[in-house]
């Protein structure tokens, strides 16, 4: 068996606009009503894809949702053509193309029956994204479908659960058994926490954790109040490595020492923030990065354009790679649409750690089928969305008709 991490990316879907629609995702407030661009929103993620198997990375991919959501908006009595603007909004957003809150996964390494756990996130705080988990338990279960794997529906939403954008591992290599971290919110000063506490304990019961290689933490109120909706705005783990702001944790000495007693080869790489404050690293997303392990040991750092464009944040990485530190490479990408509606390269995939032979192949990728994809993308995504033109019955159609060709392309028409 051969066991490697596997990033699954989201592919950003042909109803990708600015609804503004995620309350506390700064970025995603600030460009409210401006005028998408799908086509190459969604062309970014393919050319990310790229950079990773250039990197010698393994590659897979989630479909887009069909868009609108009719089977919600039917829950509700409604259908797309007489839902009001603020439930068409909802019901037409791309946001499940951030695959890294499509669930939480626990590798069979570190799992009490050695399977691959997957719990599907219930979203539940964002009303755009709460109906979300229906369409992803069924692409999950297909891709995961092989006895390796056990794919679980959402936590009850009593309890708030955003996926493995607040989880981290830790661990020696991938192929080795790690220590899996929980990060959950308690107060967020005018924006709501998503992660609940009892959220994150439940789902280490369901993948049957070892406690004494798991972790529970709070993400600081000043990181959430910043606009660190997720953790992964502010921290990003891989293998021995744990990269994060000096603001990320609650009570930071205490998580610290604890993490280093249950992981005692732990690389610290901590960014103060007297050199980069909270709010230059969220509006950068210098921690919504890639960390990932190279097939020669050497570990990259995937970061989007915006990066290079914060002085601090950038004269900040190019100290640490001059000090010789853990992070030895930075490669930078173009995901400006996505970043633009609050999501960087670590929103748009889902790391999985498995034998790829036990994945349904057609969720994998190589540059062939990027290819193919790409010119299904080219043709038919739109170039441009408008909110104000969501409920179009010409562009919900393009839209529906979109998808359709790309799940054709990649063998997958059961999930129209």
């Amino acid at each position: 068996m051969s066991v490697r991490e596997i990033n699954f990316d989201g592919i950003v879907g042909p109803s990708h606009n600015y609804g503004g629609l995620s309350l506390g995702n700064l970025a995603s407030a600030r460009n409210l009503g401006k005028v998408s661009k799908p086509r190459a929103a969604a062309l970014q993620g393919l050319d990310k894809m790229r950079a990773n198997l250039a990197l010698g990375l393994t590659q897979g991919i989630f479909l887009p949702q069909p868009r609108p959501a009719r089977a919600w908006l039917a829950e509700l009595g409604v259908t797309p053509e007489a839902a009001e603007p603020a439930l068409l909004a909802n019901a037409m957003s791309a946001s499940a193309m951030w695959a890294a809150n499509a669930a939480t996964v626990s590798p069979g390494l570190d799992t009490g029956d050695g399977r691959t756990h997957l719990t599907i996130a219930n979203l539940r705080t964002m009303v755009h994204r709460s109906h979300e988990w229906p369409a992803t338990l069924a692409q999950l279960r297909l891709a995961f479908a092989d006895p390796a794997f056990t794919v679980h529906g959402p936590v009850p939403p009593t309890f708030g659960d955003e996926g493995a954008a607040n989880h981290m591992r830790l661990c020696a290599s991938h192929n080795r058994p790690g220590v899996e971290v929980f990060v959950y919110g308690l107060s967020g000063g005018p924006f709501p926490a998503r992660q609940h506490l009892e959220a994150c304990r439940a789902i280490a019961r369901r993948h049957r954790l070892d406690p004494d290689r798991t972790l529970f933490v709070a993400q600081s109120e000043q990181a959430i109040a910043a606009g660190a909706f997720h953790n992964d705005v502010v921290a990003v783990a891989n293998e021995r490595v744990l990269f994060a702001h000096e603001q990320a944790f609650a009570d930071r000495d205490a998580f610290l020492a604890e993490l280093e007693t249950k992981f005692p080869d732990l690389e610290l790489v901590e960014v103060p923030a007297a050199d980069v404050s909270l709010e230059e690293a969220i509006r950068s997303y210098l921690f919504n990065a890639q960390l990932v392990t190279r097939p020669d040991g050497g570990n990259s750092l995937i970061v989007p354009e915006e990066v290079r464009e914060t002085p601090a944040v950038w004269n900040w990485l190019e100290r640490h790679l001059a000090g010789n530190g853990a992070i030895r490479d930075v490669r930078v990408v173009d995901v400006r649409q996505s970043m633009a509606n609050g999501g960087g390269p670590a929103c748009l995939r889902l790391r999985v750690v498995c034998d790829p032979a036990t994945v349904d192949p057609r969720f994998l990728v190589d540059e062939q089928k990027l290819d193919r994809l790409g010119q299904v993308i080219a043709r038919s995504w739109p170039e441009e969305i408008a909110v104000a033109d969501l409920g179009a019955p010409a562009l919900i159609a393009a839209i529906e008709q979109a998808r359709a060709e790309l799940l054709g392309a990649c063998g997958l028409d059961e999930l129209i």
